[in-house]
C-alpha cells in the first residue's frame, strides 16, 4: 500500500462511516480497484482506520459523553439513562457478531469465492428499503405519532435499535443506515434517531477496532507501516468532521431518500464494472 493509497482510504472511511451508505463497501470496492488483496492486514487496516472517525465524533459529540460519564459517576440521572440505553443497543450487535465473526468474514467479505457480489445486492436492497421507507413516512406524515427527543427513548427501544444494528454484520448494509431508521421507527425525532446512531457508533466501532488491533495490529503494521496508518487515520478524522456537521443538517432538512438513489445507482454502477471484468 503506497502513502496515497492510504490517505484516499482514510478519506473513504471518513466520508462513509457515519453516512447511510455503508463504509466497510466502499473500503472494500476501493481496495479492490488499488488492487490489494484480500488479507488478515488489510481487512485490519479497513476496520482500524475507523479510529479516526470515532475521534470525530467524540469531539463532536464532546458534550454529550461527558454528561455520560458524569452519569456513570452518579452525578447525572440523564447521562446515565442515556448511557444505560446505548449499552442496552450495543449488546445484540456485540454478541451475534462475536458468534457469527467467522461464517461473516469467510462468506460475505470481498475475498470470499462471492467476491463484491453480497456488497453489491446489500447496496440495491439497502437503497430500496430507503426509497420504501421514504414514501410509507410521506403519506404516514399527517396521522403519525409525536416524535420524541432522546430523552424519551427506552432501554426496550433501545434494544430495538440495537437488534437493527445486527444488520449490519452483512458488510454493504450500513450501520448507521440500519440505527438511523431503527431509531425513527420507535419514535425518535430525524435528530435524535441521527445522534443515538453516532453515540453507539462510539461503542460498536470501538469494540471492533480495538479487537481487531490487539489481534492483529502487528500484522498490520510489518505490512504497511506506521506512515500509511497514521495517514489513514488523519484523513478519516478529518472527512468525519465534514461529512458528519453536512449529514446532521441535510437529514435534518431533506430525509434519507438521497442516500436511496445513491446506493441503487452504485449498486448498478459496480455491477456493470464486475461483469465487464468478468469477460
Amino acid at each position: 500500500m503506497n502513502w496515497w493509497q492510504a490517505l484516499i482510504l482514510g478519506l473513504v472511511e471518513g466520508i462513509t462511516e457515519y453516512l447511510p451508505v455503508s463504509s466497510t463497501g466502499h473500503l472494500l470496492l476501493v481496495q479492490r480497484l488499488f488492487g490489494i488483496g484480500e488479507s488478515e492486514a488489510s481487512d485490519a487496516f479497513a476496520i482500524c482506520v475507523q479510529a479516526g472517525a470515532i475521534v470525530a465524533v467524540l469531539a463532536l459529540y464532546r458534550q454529550r459523553v461527558f454528561e455520560m460519564w458524569a452519569g456513570i459517576r452518579g452525578n447525572n440521572p440523564a447521562g446515565r439513562k442515556l448511557a444505560t440505553n446505548l449499552v442496552a443497543a450495543f449488546v445484540p450487535a456485540a454478541v451475534l457478531g462475536f458468534v457469527l465473526q467467522k461464517v461473516v468474514k469467510k462468506y460475505l467479505f470481498g475475498g470470499n469465492t462471492w467476491g463484491l457480489w453480497p456488497v453489491v445486492a446489500a447496496w440495491f436492497v439497502g437503497g430500496v428499503a430507503i426509497l420504501a421507507v421514504s414514501v410509507y413516512r410521506r403519506r404516514r406524515q399527517e396521522t403519525d405519532r409525536p416524535r420524541f427527543e432522546l430523552d424519551g427513548l427506552t432501554v426496550g427501544m433501545s434494544l430495538i435499535i440495537g437488534v437493527s444494528q445486527c444488520l449490519a454484520l452483512w458488510p454493504g448494509t450500513s450501520r448507521s443506515l440500519v440505527t438511523i431508521v431503527g431509531g425513527i421507527l420507535v419514535g425518535l425525532r430525524m435528530r435524535a434517531a441521527v445522534e443515538f446512531s453516532f453515540l453507539l457508533g462510539l461503542l460498536t466501532l470501538g469494540a471492533a477496532t480495538a479487537y481487531d488491533t490487539l489481534k492483529h495490529g502487528r500484522e498490520m503494521l510489518a505490512v504497511y507501516g506506521p506512515l500509511s496508518l497514521a495517514l489513514g487515520f488523519l484523513t478519516a478524522w478529518l472527512a468525519a468532521v465534514v461529512a458528519v456537521k453536512w449529514m446532521v443538517a441535510y437529514l435534518n432538512r431533506h430525509g434519507l431518500e438521497l442516500f436511496g438513489y445513491y446506493r441503487i445507482g452504485l449498486a448498478l454502477t459496480v455491477t456493470a464494472w464486475l461483469l465487464l471484468a468478468a469477460k
